[in-house]
């Protein structure tokens, strides 16, 4: 559970939120809308209830042909608090149906919560949460649930084990940063084994646990893995394997990042061993560079493939979050892979949202020259309301919108132009896109989108390319999302996210980029999606004009769009 989840224990979103709950209203209540709550800001395939806050994915499961998606979930209002499972099902991961409360905060173990948690199929085919439950003590401790009908195929109620709590916090083990069990895998032992999240001293670990019966856990003698790095508590763990390579991810307070290293699994002794370029917290990869946190992975057995969701939080105000009426999301489904090259995570949404595609417009063989900017025509990343409508009016029409997915290929075939590259960068891209802006004039780039762009640009959002070359005249590619002028509200969280995109840019000539538009949200995948950043943005000019789409190069040397494909999006079904 993210740390939002911690009543009491720093639920503050440093830079994001200061309040206090008693001075929020009902966010049912009537009252004067304003731009800065804009129904152009609720998105139209990106999973979220229909009210009220979520955060972290839960239990994420395919079971007897339905696709079931849990979530922390507040039944009463959109911000933080009387934390449940909220549970919704689809048949194609894109269109979704709510099906209720799955789990509610009833019991002397989970009276003040129930946490975030996972789902493992047992061997007779019964589905079971294991979630973290927070007692009236504040203690964190792990629950388990069973379907009350199987047969039902929306596994619309569960009943809670009379045997709970089945983890307790043992003498040593903080009992406060205990939470977030994993999906349970069974070794050759024939042992069912799971891990915990905690704290220890100012660094993380990973609590193992095995069992015969899924009720009775043993805790091992040692973590599955730790770290003395001052990371704070590991929250959402996260452990898998490709082709015997395995994976292990946390979620990170310290920065509100999903980190994860591939490495070795002694399943004799249970622990882990992080290959040498993993070792040390600095060098962990991120799953996504952006505003992506408390990722939950799944396998899908009908076809065969691992898929991720995460908790993509707001950049808004609280206050704006009450008068919504809703807040938080769920980034798109990602199948998640082992790149060739063994050494990082791919990740790809998944193929089935390519169904929401309709009008298409595609470009091949346009040069961008330096200083160049070519609006992409016949397509809209968005389409506002025209007319003189009353706010009911055009409140009835709040999804007369279209939404955008863009495929592009950028060629470069100049660079000896290319910026020297300074090692100490690598340790903080994000810095580094602060710096050199998309309007700030480079060698090789900076080259890419500016989405949700208004007419004069004064709003817009750029996710683009550069190209540094290092000491050993090899290059090192940097993305960046830098949503510093997304909007022209000042109070909002704009930051430019980066990371390096590992290609190899000499060989190939050429880097990909799609990026997925839905009105506040900004997600894009470099390098094939060796590299991905989320944002959240909330232009001013939703509400009253169109928002424009257009490809730029600020760099001192000419790039070429080899191919761009790009199609504005149905809506999904979720209700």
């Amino acid at each position: 559970m993210a740390s939002s989840c911690l009543s009491g224990l720093g639920w503050i979103f440093g830079l994001f939120f200061s309040f206090s709950f008693v001075f929020f209203k009902n966010p049912d209540s009537p009252g004067k809308s304003s731009a800065n709550v804009s129904p152009e800001y609720r998105t139209a395939y990106h999973f979220q209830p229909a009210k009220y806050w979520i955060n972290d994915p839960n239990g994420p499961v395919y079971y007897n042909g339905v696709y079931h998606l849990f979530y922390q979930y507040n039944p009463y209002a959109a911000v933080w608090g009387n934390i449940s499972w909220g549970h919704s099902v689809s048949t194609d991961l894109v269109h979704w149906t709510g099906v209720g409360l799955a789990l509610s905060p009833t019991d002397p173990y989970d009276i003040d919560g129930c946490f975030s948690g996972s789902i493992t199929i047992l061997p007779d085919n019964t589905p079971v949460i294991i979630y973290t439950g927070i007692t009236s003590k504040g203690e964190q401790v792990q629950n388990i649930a069973y379907p009350k009908n199987v047969s039902d195929p929306y596994l619309r109620e569960w009943i809670k084990s009379d045997s709970n709590p089945v983890i307790e916090a043992a003498d040593g083990v903080n009992a406060s940063e205990f939470r977030d069990p994993t999906t349970a895998w069974r070794g050759r032992d024939g042992l069912w084994r799971i891990l915990i999240g905690n704290k220890v001293g100012l660094g993380g670990q990973a609590i193992l646990y095995r069992s015969s019966d899924f009720v009775h856990w043993v805790q091992a003698k040692e973590p599955l893995h730790s770290s003395a790095d001052r990371t704070g508590v590991w929250e959402c763990p996260d452990f898998y394997s490709y082709d015997g390579k395995y994976v292990l991810k946390v979620s990170l307070q310290v920065n509100w990042v999903d980190h994860y290293m591939l490495g070795g699994y002694d399943e004799e002794k249970d622990l882990f061993e992080p290959s040498e370029e993993f070792v040390g917290y600095r060098n962990w990869r991120r799953y996504d560079h952006g505003k992506s946190y408390a990722s939950k992975t799944f396998v899908d057995k009908l076809n065969g493939r691992r898929i991720s969701w995460a908790w993509l939080n707001e950049s808004d105000t609280v206050s704006d979050a009450v008068e919504k009426g809703w807040a938080g999301i769920q980034t798109t489904p990602r199948v998640v892979t082992l790149d060739s090259n063994g050494r990082q995570l791919v990740q790809w949404p998944v193929k089935e949202l390519e169904s929401l595609r309709k009008k298409r417009v595609q470009l091949h063989d346009a040069e961008l020259k330096t200083g160049g900017l070519l609006e992409i025509k016949g397509i809209r990343a968005s389409q506002a309301k025209h007319g003189l409508l009353i706010h009911a009016i055009a409140s009835f029409f709040i999804f007369w919108i279209t939404y955008a997915d863009v495929e592009v290929e950028f060629e470069v075939s100049d660079l000896d132009g290319a910026e020297h590259f300074d090692p100490t960068w690598l340790v903080d891209p994000q810095k580094l896109c602060t710096e050199k802006g998309a309007s700030v004039q480079g060698g090789v780039g900076p080259f890419g989108l500016l989405v949700l762009a208004s007419e004069d640009r004064e709003e817009q959002t750029a996710v683009y390319f550069r190209v540094f070359k290092d000491h050993n005249n090899t290059y090192k590619v940097l993305m960046c999302s830098d949503q510093t002028r997304s909007s022209l509200r000042t109070e909002l969280d704009k930051p430019a996210y980066g990371g390096f995109v590992d290609i190899d840019i000499k060989k190939d000539g050429k880097i990909s980029l799609r990026t997925l538009i839905d009105h506040s949200v900004v997600e894009s995948f470099g390098g094939g999606g060796r590299t991905c950043i989320t944002a959240r943005v909330y232009p001013t000019f939703l509400a009253k004009s169109d928002a424009h789409l257009y490809a730029f190069n600020n760099g001192s040397t000419s790039a070429k769009i080899s191919e761009l494909k790009a199609w504005t999006m149905a809506k999904a079904h979720i209700g």
